[in-house]
This record gives C-alpha cells, structure tokens and sequence, in this order.
C-alpha cells in the first residue's frame, strides 16, 4: 500500500477550515501527517460493501428476532422488549454505525471483521480532519469517499420526517471525563442543528427520565426542566441493561409511550454483539466479504477469539490453528461470552504498520477512514486519513 506525506499537518488543516473547537487534547496527538492512497475503484468497493453488509445484517437481526435467539448473543434480558420494539418501529430511525473490515487495497479482498453500530467514533477524524487536511495541503477534498457529515444531516432529517408529532429537540449525552467523546458529538450536534433541531448537552449524570413525561434536562437559567423528543447517547446499551437494569425499564416505557425516540435505536444491541458474526456465517456460509465465525476455536486455522461486546481491542486472543494463544489483549470485559472468528491479515506498508478501514453507514455508505497499529487494534490505534488518485 501507498501512502502520501502531508506538509501542512492536521492541526494546522482545522484552524485554516474554521474547525478549531475540534482541538481537544485527545483528537489530534494519534492522527497521522499521512493518507492511504486508493483508486477510484477500491473506494467503490468499500462503498458496495458496506451497503451489501448491512443488508445481511438485516437479515441476521431478523432472524435472531424471528427465533429469540438473545440470550445467545448476549443481550440483557431487561432490554430485549426495546429492542423488539425499535426494530418494528421505522420511527425508531439508525442514525449512523461504522463497519470495520481487512483488505480492501492491492487487490486484497475485504472482510468483515465487525460493526460498530450503537456508540461509533472517529466521526471528528474522518468526517472533518481529513477533509480540511486535503483542502489545506491544495489538494482536492473531493478527491475522497467523505460524505459522512453530509449523510448525518440527511439522517436527521429523515428522522423527523419519520416522526411528525415529535419537536425537533435534540439532548445528546456522553459519559463524564470522556473528551474525546464529546469531540464526537460536538460533529454529530453540528449535523443536528443544521438539519433544525435545536441541540443541547449533557452528560448522562445529569439527565432526568420519567416513564410518563420523558426525558429532561435542568434549564441552566433556572430551577425548571427542559424536555427533550430526541435523546442521543454515546453510553453502550448493554451497559444501561447490565449496570442500570431500573433505567432500561424506564426506556422502554418511554419509547412505547412515545415520549421521546432514543438514538441509535436499542435493536442495534444485535449489530454490536460479536455473536452476530456467526449468524451471518449460518446465513451465508463462504460469502466473500465474511470470515468464518464459530462458538469454539476453529482447529486448523488461525483464529481471533472476541468477547461479545468488548471495545478498542480489549480482551481479544490470537490462536494458532492448534488453539495455542499467539498474542492477547487484557481488559474489563474478561467474563463474557466469546465467538471465535478466522484469522485475516490487515493491509501493511513497508513499515510493518497495520491498518483497519472504518466504513461509516448513515442510510448509506457514506465516509472512510483508517486506523493503524500493531496486529491487534487497541486504543492506542492512530487515524489515517485516505486520498483518491
């Protein structure tokens, strides 16, 4: 693979773009002065199939539905009604989710390795950072598979659209001491407001829920509370289900009394849980873009062992066809469930780095981006933009 220097790094590329509130101290130190270079037709592909994925998925999600088959892919029991409902619901709208995927460059085929579709990031690095570091260094920014933001706004559009009764009032909450979180929904706010919804933060601490009411947050001007239609949370599911099992009952009232619509829906539960990896292999066995994905160790081959919902690379195992451990990650998510998924080589350059292609889906395939590292992808992964040639 190619790569491309850049002699006006990102930094600079955001104040040129009017960007500079995006200048936190977690979002540009892992950002490369580098782009992958593509062909028009490798973007292609990542485009085609990232839509062709998530038609799978959707397959898989209903099937999994169709057989109750929840417990298997880990997901709380106190959420399961929700995620019924959002999934029979076309209010309860999917906003965004990044695909994660091997290969793709050098005529190497592209894998899924999973999705990322309840609380994705890297939105500020691949909807923003490499656009305005194209647009900095003179090159053309539309030289690039970068719609992301643009998609965003069409999103929530779409949202109200499919929800006419409910005011265009949007609360978007992170978890506390999270900035690089906040620089994520920073973007995603920007996309709101400019497709006319009013937007306010704050963390999830601090917001009120009422099964009968709906979801508030204090007015900062006064003793009073503001109610907001829209609730977006950067806070995974399965943690609400698992460590705040009252709140998830609360939801659910919530959404079935259509007090307010909750993003990204609950039923992305099903998207982010590893086990669907191994649904989709049942559904189509020896698909191209799928590695193949077993409750046990696959013997005979390398393998990559994951925990259902573990997050930047923690609690991942390499084994080695005869099930030895090649290479581990530690983290918190050590007593869940794990599949087990074959073993793909990432794209390489000639420094022995790796890189992972993060495919944002919002209605469509809609931005690219990469992330490099070692063999396995942890947080101390860097972003790399991409420039077609």
């Amino acid at each position: 693979m190619k790569l491309k220097k850049l002699s006006i790094p990102p930094e600079s590329s955001l104040r040129n773009a009017g960007w500079d509130w995006m200048l936190g101290e977690n979002t540009l130190p892992y950002i490369t002065n580098e782009m992958v270079i593509m062909s028009e037709n490798e973007a292609e592909k990542y485009y085609d199939s990232a839509n062709e994925l998530y038609e799978m998925y959707i397959v898989a999600a209903q099937l999994v539905i169709d057989n109750q088959r929840f417990t298997e892919l880990g997901i709380p029991e106190n959420l399961v009604e929700l995620v019924k409902y959002s999934w029979e619901n076309d209010s309860h709208w999917h906003l965004y989710g990044r695909f994660d995927l091997s290969g793709g460059l050098d005529g190497k085929p592209i894998k899924l390795i999973e999705f990322n579709a309840d609380t994705a990031t890297c939105i500020p690095e691949t909807a923003v950072v490499q656009w305005a570091s194209l647009k900095a260094n003179g090159l053309d920014e539309s030289n690039q598979f970068n719609t992301l933001y643009e998609a965003l706004v069409d999103n929530f559009r779409e949202l109200q659209g499919q929800n006419p009764g409910f005011k265009p009032s949007l609360l978007i909450s992170t978890m506390k001491d999270f900035p690089e979180d906040d620089t994520n929904m920073q973007v995603l706010g920007e996309a709101a407001k400019e497709a006319g919804f009013e937007v306010a933060f704050d963390t999830i601490e601090n917001v009120e829920f009422s099964s009968i009411e709906g979801i508030f947050k204090q007015n900062p001007n006064g003793g009073s509370f503001i109610k907001y239609d829209y609730w977006f949370k950067l806070v995974p599911w399965e943690y609400i289900g698992w460590d705040e099992p009252e709140l998830s009952g609360i939801l659910t009232q919530i959404a079935v009394n259509k007090k307010a619509i909750i993003l990204n829906p609950a039923y992305t539960l099903l998207f982010q849980s590893k086990a669907i990896l191994k649904v989709l292999w049942e559904l189509f066995p020896n698909h191209p873009l799928l590695l193949r994905t077993e409750n046990q160790s696959i013997l005979g081959k390398y393998c990559v062992e994951k925990v259902l919902f573990g997050r930047e690379g923690a609690n991942i195992k390499m084994l080695s066809p005869s099930g030895t451990s090649l290479e581990k990650t530690d983290g918190e998510y050590a007593e869940q469930k794990t599949v087990f998924q074959e073993y793909t080589e990432f794209l390489q350059d000639s420094a022995g780095n790796r890189y992972q292609a993060g495919v944002f889906f919002a209605g469509e395939a809609c931005g690219l981006g990469f992330r490099r590292g070692g063999k396995i992808l942890d947080n101390t992964a860097q972003f790399c933009g991409h420039i077609i040639e």
